[in-house]
């Protein structure tokens, strides 16, 4: 059963890791992808995808554009619009960490997370709710995380970033309910991906374990199977809400 027959999904930040895995998902469900890579570095990654993606039979094709740049978002969406024809599903899933401690964290650290991670949010879904709003349709999907509900020492800029996308969720669910467009937040733990491979192996690892009440990390398809569910018709009544894929970690 293909649950997104027909769609076509943005995802932003998805050469690798948890994007990459959305992508993969929504592919494998009908959807037709238009997804965003950042740096040329990536390049190589996001060309292998887009040959994954077509190869499932669906249309894709792989953008490079920074999410934490307005005009390159508004560009983005506008290229896809007349590439696509319409936006049926966003997910907003760029990010990045830099982590220090509050009394070492320069302006510069600070600002460079909340411009990627919440700012983005802004610039996409502003772009993205004129044509879901005309087809009375969408679903907008944005990655938060568990440290956005729980914080964490060392991950102030992240937390505050991750926090501030579960209040734009509300807010953006109550604005466009009127016109069927939802919006709803995912909060993962631990996902093993390259950005969180250093926390794999030793004894680090069975310390952050001991702490799930599931025993084990997230693999990314664990969230790209909660993207699906929220951008398809299963959850045609949920909105505005933050589900926690972090196997028990917030409880």
């Amino acid at each position: 059963m293909n649950l997104l027959e027909g769609k076509v999904a943005i995802v932003t930040g998805a050469a690798r890791g948890i994007g990459e895995g959305i992508a993969l998902k929504f592919a494998e469900h009908g959807a037709s992808v238009a997804f965003t890579y950042v740096s040329d570095s990536s390049a190589e990654k996001a060309a292998v995808l887009e040959k994954k993606l077509a190869g499932t039979g669906v249309k894709a094709k792989a953008y490079k554009s920074n999410a934490g740049d307005f005009s390159q978002c508004e560009t983005f969406v506008n290229d896809v619009l007349k590439e696509f024809g319409t936006v049926d599903i966003c997910v907003n899933n760029a990010g990045i960490s830099k982590d220090n401690l509050l009394l070492r964290m320069t302006p510069e650290q600070w600002n460079d997370v909340i411009q990627v991670n919440l700012n983005s949010v802004f610039y996409m879904t502003k772009q993205v709710i004129r044509p879901m709003m005309k087809a009375k349709s969408g679903s907008i999907i944005n990655m938060s995380s568990i440290i956005g509900e729980i914080g964490n020492a060392g991950q102030s800029s992240y937390a505050a970033s991750k926090a501030g996308i579960i209040g734009f969720t509300k807010s953006v669910a109550k604005e466009l309910g009127s016109r069927q467009v939802r919006c709803n937040a995912i909060a993962p733990g631990f996902v093993e991906t390259d950005m969180t491979s250093y926390l794999k192996d030793g004894e680090g690892a069975e310390k952050y374990k001991a702490g799930i009440p599931l025993g084990k990390f997230a693999s990314p398809e664990d969230i790209a199977n909660t993207a699906l569910f929220l951008a398809s018709g299963l959850s045609s009544y949920i909105t505005g809400q933050t589900i926690s894929v972090c196997g028990g970690l917030n409880i």
